[in-house]
């Protein structure tokens, strides 16, 4: 999806559009990956600001832009802390302050809070949706947690073992604002994990 990897065969679109096999392509994608990936050498405001410079915002945005992410995701007061002085959670909070920071097109999420413990992650994915819920970004969300995969989707893939084919889509016709408590959820979920250790391998 990113267009980094040129080892395929077929064609991959996004809005109609054709990716090119050289990794460019018309659209500013995010990313947030299973490690926070911050620069230790840049404070939080600076990781950020980094990001906007790579994809060619102008550099007098720069600041004003990364604080209104940091205060979107509860940093404000860490904006001048390095990585190594914040916790996994706030470092995983810069790190999707960093993706919605450059205003993409597509968001790419891999796995992004499988290191963390269950009740910051569950604080995350409540973040994760809030912002969602305020931007409408379109999100490709990667996870191995079935109830994870329940909770923040609209529209789930369930993906078989190598080579990777799409197994099953399954629709998810849950509310919105999303509630831990939906007995729905729960049901859902068991019924997602039962497809997936059938022989899927991810979501």
């Amino acid at each position: 999806l990113s267009g980094l990897d040129r080892d395929y065969i077929g064609e991959v679109r996004m809005a109609g559009e054709l990716l090119s096999r050289n990794g460019t392509h018309p659209f500013r994608i995010g990313y947030v990956f299973q490690e926070p990936r911050l620069l230790p050498w840049l404070t939080v405001r600076g990781n950020i600001e980094f990001a906007l410079g790579s994809v060619g915002i102008p550099r007098i945005q720069w600041r004003e832009r990364a604080d209104v992410w940091l205060n979107r995701v509860g940093l404000s007061d860490f904006a001048e802390a390095h990585p190594h002085e914040l916790s996994g959670g706030m470092q995983q909070r810069t790190a999707i302050a960093r993706a919605f920071a450059v205003d993409p097109e597509l968001l790419l999420m891999d796995e992004p809070f499988s290191g963390l413990d269950e009740l910051t992650a569950r604080s995350m994915r409540e973040l994760l949706l809030a912002l969602w819920q305020e931007t409408k970004k379109t999100v490709v969300f990667v996870t191995h947690n079935c109830f994870e995969a329940c909770f923040v989707a609209d529209r789930i893939l369930v993906f078989s073992p190598r080579p990777g084919r799409v197994r099953q889509e399954i629709t998810v016709e849950l509310p919105r604002p999303r509630n831990y408590e939906n007995p729905r959820l729960f049901e859902m979920s068991v019924s997602v994990t039962r497809l997936v250790t059938g022989g899927a391998d991810s979501l």
